[in-house]
């Protein structure tokens, strides 16, 4: 039986690609009015982001063994390669590690170093070897080896959010001022840092659009772009890097989800890169 794979909802896999590549999916929660509301599978208001005492929460250890363990019978014990959110923005990750040593070396777990999309790549990638029929190790390789071919950027409109999330690291002293930002942040080895402070929000826009081109440099790449109540921006980045990068195909377009939405806010707007080639595949885990 091929190797299963695992996530959890900050992913952002689409539905569609989920099934197809036989993904599992753990859901991360959000507290709510003493409500504790699982992404993906509860009904969640859809302007959460504006609900400023909403809380978010990693899966819990628990609830990640139960996955692991159906994932590992059904892979007829030929292992499970577990894919999560950066162990510096999510508890998720060190609940995974809790839940997997249940399992010993039947079940690896997977630092993306990122959120949204680029973790989905990273899933992705661990399924095409999975269903290649791959060994446990080499699943596991080919997950790693995704892991440093990702980048990510993101432009955030309201500073508030990220006040309260604390994700923001290295530069959060900034958030402080009163000036009108649209700041540019970018993931860099699993932290949300502050890549550049623009005035206005179509400027940070181009801005992102720019890097992302600087990043693939006329390579292949896979694209996602996200946001957050903002659907016409999304498309409008879609249609500009359409034009920058024909060579890339169609990006995946979907909503940032409300666990990630609550950090950055309402008009966000983020590409997800997993550019072809960045990086030799590791030798062994």
């Amino acid at each position: 039986m091929p190797v299963v794979v695992v996530t959890d909802s900050g992913a952002r896999l689409p539905d569609e690609l989920r099934r197809q590549w036989a993904i599992r999916e753990v859901p991360l929660h959000i507290l709510l009015d003493g409500a504790d509301l699982r992404d993906g599978v509860d009904d969640i208001p859809h302007d959460i982001h504006d609900y400023g005492h909403a809380t978010t929460t990693a899966a819990t250890p628990a609830e990640l063994a139960d996955v692991y363990r159906d994932a590992l019978a059904d892979s007829g014990g030929d292992g499970v390669v577990a894919v999560h959110l950066s162990a510096a923005l999510s508890g998720t990750f060190k609940a995974a590690q809790v839940a997997a040593a249940e399992f010993g070396s039947a079940v690896r777990v997977i630092d993306s170093k990122s959120a949204a999309m680029n973790t989905g790549f990273v899933a992705l990638a661990a399924a095409r070897a999975a269903a290649g029929g791959a060994d446990l190790d080499t699943v596991a390789n080919a997950a790693a080896a995704a892991v440093s071919r990702n980048h990510g950027f993101i432009v955030v409109h309201q500073l508030d959010n990220l006040r309260r999330s604390g994700r923001i690291g290295g530069a959060g002293a900034w958030l402080g001022t009163k000036l009108s930002l649209k700041p540019l942040l970018r993931i860099d080895d699993g932290k949300l840092v502050l890549a550049q402070r623009v005035r206005t929000a179509s400027k940070a826009t181009a801005t992102m659009i720019d890097r992302v081109c600087e990043v693939v440099d006329g390579r292949q790449a896979s694209i996602a772009v996200h946001h957050v109540a903002n659907p016409d921006g999304a498309r409008d980045v879609v249609t500009a890097l359409g034009k920058r990068l024909p060579g890339c195909g169609s990006p995946i377009v979907t909503e940032l989800g409300p666990v990630l939405a609550l950090h950055v806010g309402a008009g966000a707007l983020g590409v997800c890169v997993d550019v072809a080639g960045d990086v030799d595949p590791p030798a062994s885990m």
